[in-house]
């Protein structure tokens, strides 16, 4: 069996990104990285796990927040390098800024210019403490 058919392909590549997507609406929550061992861990535990690049070590979706994601679903794409999400999110935001989803800047094409389009679910400095 290759690997493929067996799920994401971590002996190809160490880290996947992996797609948060609202089971429910559809809604693209977030994009972060999973290795073998986030893997592991999101399918014993049926929470999503990811790795931290930025720390260097795995990252309980919604340790500090609360904000977990259930696993509703998961698919991987054609090369096993990618995966798709399908999560319950808990508590209703996904975003460390306290968003849905961390997607909630939206660029005009023709001027370049940001605009927030979503409205904060949580204070950040209130959940983790921090400004």
């Amino acid at each position: 069996m290759s690997a493929s058919a067996a799920g994401p392909d971590f002996d190809r590549t160490e880290l996947i990104p992996a797609i948060a997507q609202d089971d429910d609406t559809g809604d693209v929550l977030m994009l972060a990285w999973m290795n073998r061992e986030a893997w592991q861990e999101t399918l014993r535990t049926g929470r999503v796990c990811y790795w931290s690049r930025s720390r260097k070590k795995l990252w309980r979706k919604g340790e500090e927040s609360g904000n977990v994601q259930e696993v509703r679903e998961l698919l991987f794409d054609c090369d096993a390098d990618t995966l798709l999400i399908k999560v319950h999110q808990v508590g209703g935001a996904a975003c460390h800024e306290g968003y849905r989803s961390c997607f909630f800047r939206r660029l005009d094409p023709n001027t370049g210019e940001a605009t927030t389009v979503g409205e904060r679910v949580f204070d950040p400095a209130e959940v983790y403490g921090k400004s």
